[in-house]
């Protein structure tokens, strides 16, 4: 009996980005509030983004074992099962030990479920139906993002204001998303479809199959053109904003003696986890349908400007320390709908120098490029620099920085552009 795409497509993508959200921002929040400064709190979060940007590494192994369907319920079900013992480790001397150790777990096997996810999509669906569903599966994957930075966070928030630690409070914020997590896998168990047969490529055969498979990627990648060009705008264009997405949470928590705003975790959950990721879904959705009416050559530096301009919202913030919610929650709101807007251009500029040869294999290695140079290498870094110099300045650096994104934009060659 087939399966009807609506009955998975939806609870997948769901699946795909709650675990990312977990690891990625609301552990933020966690070791903010569990006492850590903000160096280390990002440095510890940027090591955990090391899976996605080392997955094209891996994604040659995960095809040639099984099937995808079994790697997306293996995944879920280790997901669910790590962030579940997560919680009964944050009452604990070796909390943070502990927790670092199982949300690098988490991470890994969120970045192989990404691999699978996407890849099983492609493989059960035909291409009329890939594009029918395609806005689906993002809009679940945003909703995703919304119940783990925004409801999930709140939730913490609102256990806490009732008499609930801080530890106690997110063991069961985090208890809940490992049963959601196990509930998704017993679901998908009888919800997926099988639209594979499994792989059993012997071990010797399958190594050497991805040492070729990545040195071919690797001389595609080499041999395009404007290659220096590329790297550059891939590396650093999202530099100011990869600097802001580990700083722009703390600071919004921080109380106002340490320069920071003072938001509760609900109200952080409202104006950044809830406002702030429909801004990047309306950004992302605006942004796509300028591009396809007007082109990517005409709309490329408008997109540019507002992904970077309006980072001066924070600028503004640390200056006044303003903390109506009302306030806060506009200037996040216009912050992330102007980096939807400016990120969508990056993409589609990513999936045209990919375009050709082995497309596929090369669009995953700009990816993994993007993320090391784009948010983990400077998320890493922005606590040291913050701390060093204080909210106001760190922001005032960023719209400095901003500058090297519109150079490494003016250095850009699109593929019809003449050299």
């Amino acid at each position: 009996m087939k399966k009807r795409p609506l009955s998975w497509i939806p609870t997948l993508y769901l699946g795909e980005s709650l675990p990312y959200a977990a690891v990625m921002l609301m552990s933020l929040v966690l070791y903010q509030e569990m006492g850590l400064s903000d160096a280390r709190v990002t440095l510890y979060t940027g090591w955990l983004g090391l899976p996605w940007v080392v997955k094209p590494l891996w994604s040659p192994i995960v095809d040639g074992i099984r099937t995808k369907r079994w790697w997306i319920l293996s995944m879920q079900l280790t997901v669910g099962a790590a962030l579940s013992l997560l919680a009964f480790t944050l009452p604990t001397a070796l909390w943070l030990q502990c927790s670092l150790a199982l949300f690098m777990l988490v991470a890994f096997s969120s970045a192989t479920h990404d691999i699978c996810a996407d890849g099983f999509y492609i493989l059960a669906l035909g291409r009329k139906e890939q594009e029918l569903y395609v806005g689906l599966r993002n809009t679940f994957y945003r909703i995703g993002m919304v119940l783990g930075q925004g409801g999930l966070v709140m939730l913490a928030g609102v256990l806490q204001g009732v008499g609930w630690g801080v530890p106690l409070s997110w063991s069961v914020t985090f208890l809940s998303l490992g049963g959601l997590m196990l509930t998704l896998a017993a679901y998908h168990r009888r919800a997926l479809p099988d639209a594979e047969q499994p792989s059993q490529a012997p071990g010797g055969s399958l190594a050497g199959s991805v040492l070729r498979d990545f040195g071919l990627t690797l001389r595609t990648f080499l041999s395009k053109p404007h290659l220096l060009r590329a790297l550059l705008f891939i590396l650093l264009f999202r530099l100011p904003e990869g600097l802001l997405t580990k700083i722009v949470p703390l600071f919004l928590k921080r109380p106002g003696e340490q320069g920071g705003l003072g938001l509760t975790d609900v109200e952080y959950g409202f104006a950044y986890g809830t406002l702030g990721v429909t801004g990047l879904l309306l950004g992302g959705l605006l942004g796509g349908w300028l591009v396809s009416r007007f082109g990517l050559r005409r709309m490329l530096w408008p997109l540019v400007m507002a992904l970077t301009l309006p980072d001066v919202v924070y600028v503004w913030l640390s200056m006044t320390q303003e903390g109506s919610i009302g306030l806060v929650s506009a200037c996040v709101f216009v912050e992330q709908l102007g980096y939807g807007l400016g990120f969508t251009a990056y993409t589609l500029y990513l999936v045209s120098f990919a375009h050709g040869e082995r497309s596929t294999s090369v669009f995953s290695l700009c990816t993994a490029f993007q993320y090391l140079g784009g948010v983990m290498l400077p998320g890493m870094v922005s606590g040291i620099v913050s701390d060093a110099m204080g909210y106001r300045q760190f922001f005032i650096v960023v719209m400095v920085l901003c500058l090297l994104t519109f150079a490494v934009t003016a250095l850009l060659r699109l593929p019809d552009q003449e050299t």
